[in-house]
């Protein structure tokens, strides 16, 4: 007698589901991700082996180069808007609305309050290719202080962190770290790079 053959089936997987999943998920992180624009200064910092990490909110970061220019940055789009009206107060400037929106996108700059207006006024690809003086801490002319005092009176949960490029001057350096002191900042924080820790024998 033959035997009855019993006809196969090739399983099917229905994929409607999981791509559906992942568009949900590529959505959800699309508009939640934050945009930055990228900094205007590359600084190569020196190598460290100190695992603290910054913080990833209430930061202000003081970036100095290579060529002892010190740039100004803070997060916060609300925090830039309120800090900027505080400067343009302080010092007798006036910036409308779009220069404020501008302003709250940057991620850091170099350009002294009486500059900032023009500054502000070029498009992306001009500012990114602008030699930027670096803001002034001079002793006749600290603005760089005021920024900070300003930042730290609308934020006190603020942390501080020193940017430093490997090659930059150390009476710059200090002369930033005298700026702080002035303010009784006494805690700041070193950016540095990792650095792989020795082996132990």
């Amino acid at each position: 007698m033959p035997r009855v053959k019993v006809k196969r089936n090739n399983p099917s997987l229905d994929m409607t589901p999981m791509v559906d999943l992942f568009f949900l998920l590529v959505t959800f992180f699309m508009l939640t991700a934050t945009a930055r624009e990228e900094e205007v200064v590359i600084v190569d910092t020196p190598s460290s082996v100190s695992e603290i990490k910054l913080p990833d909110a209430n930061v202000i970061t003081l970036t100095v180069d290579k060529n002892d220019r010190v740039f100004f940055g803070v997060d916060g789009q609300q925090t830039k808007k309120a800090l900027l009206d505080k400067m343009a107060s302080k010092y007798g400037v006036s910036f409308d609305e779009k220069e404020s929106k501008t302003f709250s996108l940057l991620s850091n700059f170099g350009v002294p309050v009486n500059q900032l207006k023009s500054y502000l006024a070029m498009d992306g690809t001009e500012r990114k290719n602008v030699n930027q003086p670096g803001i002034p801490l001079d002793s006749t002319n600290n603005q760089l202080r005021d920024w900070i005092l300003e930042t730290r009176k609308l934020n006190q949960k603020v942390v501080i962190a020193i940017k430093g490029d490997v090659d930059v001057s150390y009476s710059t350096v200090q002369k930033v770290i005298e700026t702080l002191q002035d303010q009784k900042v006494n805690r700041f924080n070193l950016v540095t790079d990792m650095e792989a820790r020795p082996k132990s024998l």
